[in-house]
Formats: C-alpha cells, structure tokens, sequence
C-alpha cells in the first residue's frame, strides 16, 4: 500500500528538512546542488523567495521527502507563459509515487493558476528514472546539452525537456 503524500508550499521552517533532503548522495548526484547544504540558505530562500518561485514539499507522515521549484518570470514580458523546473526526491522515497505526486502538484498550479503554456527543465542523461517521470507527465527531450555540468570529477551532458499546454 503506498503511503499518504501530501504536498504544501514549503516555508522557512522547513529549511533543516530541505537540507536534509539535499544532503542525500543520490539527490546531490542527480541534481546541481553541492555537497553539504546549509540549513541557513535553505531558510533564507524560503523566507524571501524571488519573485514568481513557489516550493512545493512532499510530506509523508509529517516528513518532508520532496521538493519541487517552480521559478517563473513576472518580470520578464516575452517569457511570462514559461517555468522552469528544478526537484530532488530523498534517495529514501524514489519509486515510491513522490515524484509524481509533486509533478501533479506543480502542474495543476501551474495550469490552472499560472497560466503557464510552456515548462522547462534540465536532467543528467543518465537518470533514467527521471527522464521516465518527466515523459509521463509530457515532457519531451528538444535537445542535448553536453559538459552541462560538473559532477563528481567530471562533465556531464544533460537534456533539455519540456512540456507544452496547447
């Protein structure tokens, strides 16, 4: 039986479990964040959030297990109908329906509230499992960018996905 999930905007009080989230070797690896997180940049982005970002969290039994951004330009005419994506899944609760549930989340906001017609995101080649997350809710790969990032010692390619509301 899968667990409840529920999904809330996360607040500076959550900042010690994002970082506990992002402390996880497997979130670290999939995503651009570094090694050793701080609790203290956590708190301050979730106390005063630029404008058009909005954090989701995913909790399980009052653990937070998840965390989705949504970052969005207000400011910036030409890309008003855009969001960006950005997620981590402690390493603890993948396959276990997280991922989904903060994607579901994220879309209901972000077409039924934000009228945004285009979302994108960025994900490591290699992650299989999130490529196969993102193509279920729409997503599709438009493109390759290699020696995108640094990770572990070395330079890795990533593909740009993204999901269109027609």
């Amino acid at each position: 039986m899968k667990p409840e999930i529920k999904i809330r905007r996360a607040e500076p009080s959550d900042a010690e479990a994002m970082k506990k989230i992002f402390e996880s070797p497997k979130v670290i690896y999939g995503t651009l964040q570094l090694p050793f997180p701080s609790t203290e940049n956590w708190r301050k982005g979730l106390a005063q959030p630029p404008d058009g970002t909005y954090s989701l969290i995913a909790l399980i039994n009052d653990e937070a297990v998840g965390q989705l951004g949504l970052h969005t330009f207000p400011h910036n005419p030409r890309r008003r109908h855009v969001g960006q994506i950005g997620m981590g899944v402690h390493e603890d609760w993948h396959g276990k329906g997280v991922g989904s549930a903060l994607m579901q989340a994220m879309l209901d906001l972000a077409d039924k509230w934000l009228n945004l017609s285009r979302l994108e995101l960025e994900v490591y080649t290699d992650n299989e499992a999130a490529i196969h997350l993102y193509k279920k809710f729409g997503f599709v790969t438009e493109g390759t960018h290699h020696q995108f990032a640094y990770r572990d010692g070395v330079f890795v390619d990533v593909y740009a996905m993204a999901r269109l509301r027609k």
